[in-house]
């Protein structure tokens, strides 16, 4: 009798037990984008607006990836084609000179790919889609993957004199509460400027059924760990004392994380 089969790589010598369908996403088209975005506008909090006009410069500390708005159309004359959108929402902060401040705002990155996409004109229904509306008409799912990115320089520059900025995007509201504090939308004495590094994978799925080979039902084989004790310090005995946190390694890996280039 064969060895049961996990999860992972298959051994030559293992059985298929049966052919089965599954209704998953294809994945037609992807593409990988390392993104250095110089100078983008950051709108600060309202109180970040008033310590960033009475500093000298600003130093960056940490940037985060908020929400990835994603969209895609389309492309008329190139049949099986389409344009992806994606506008990226982050929360910047950085430390003004002098004073040590932290200053905190919104950044907001538009970026478009194109991508194959391949046609369908079916359109699916599912008892759980919310009535008579389709689940997809026509259009390929767009997919972002993204890490936070890397704030790699910022900078204060003064506001012209009667300069008036574009009106920024439409800023969803959850993002808006995500920042805790009202945004500073206007130009007035000094606006900040991020550069940022960018890492994203961006892909095209289409909804479709695939025929694969089935070993057995994916059973798990350990069981479920609780913990019944009340008392913390029975719980905290158990934990490994964290040698490696307290001696610094002797060496240290090239390249092992992309933040290690910092």
């Amino acid at each position: 009798m064969a060895d049961k089969v996990v999860p992972g790589p298959v051994e030559g010598s293992a059985a298929v037990r049966e052919a089965v369908c599954i209704h998953t996403r294809k994945i037609f088209d992807a593409c990988r984008d390392k993104d250095c975005v110089e100078d983008l506008r950051v709108y600060p909090t309202v109180s970040s607006q008033t310590k960033l006009d009475s500093a000298l410069s600003v130093r960056p500390r940490s940037a985060e990836l908020l929400c990835a708005d994603v969209r895609v159309k389309e492309i008329t004359f190139n049949k099986g084609y389409y344009t992806v959108d994606v506008t990226y929402f982050y929360r910047v902060r950085g430390e003004t000179f002098p004073g040590g401040n932290t200053v905190t705002g919104l950044a907001i990155f538009d970026k478009r790919v194109m991508l194959f996409g391949s046609q369908a004109s079916v359109k699916m229904f599912a008892s759980d889609g919310g009535g008579c509306a389709p689940c997809e008409e026509g259009l390929p799912v767009g997919v972002v993957e993204s890490v936070d990115p890397i704030a790699l320089h910022m900078k204060l520059v003064d506001c012209a004199a009667g300069e008036t900025d574009p009106e920024p995007h439409a800023i969803p509201q959850a993002i808006l509460d995500a920042m805790g504090e009202a945004l500073s939308l206007t130009c007035s004495g000094k606006k900040l400027l991020v550069t940022l590094g960018q890492f994203s994978i961006i892909r095209l799925e289409r909804d479709t059924q695939l025929l694969i080979p089935a070993y057995d039902y994916c059973m798990p084989d350990k069981a479920c760990q609780g913990s019944s004790e009340d008392d913390p310090c029975s719980m905290f005995s158990r934990i490994h004392f964290p040698i490696d946190e307290f001696f610094p390694p002797d060496c240290i890996t090239p390249d092992a994380d992309y933040r290690s280039l910092l």
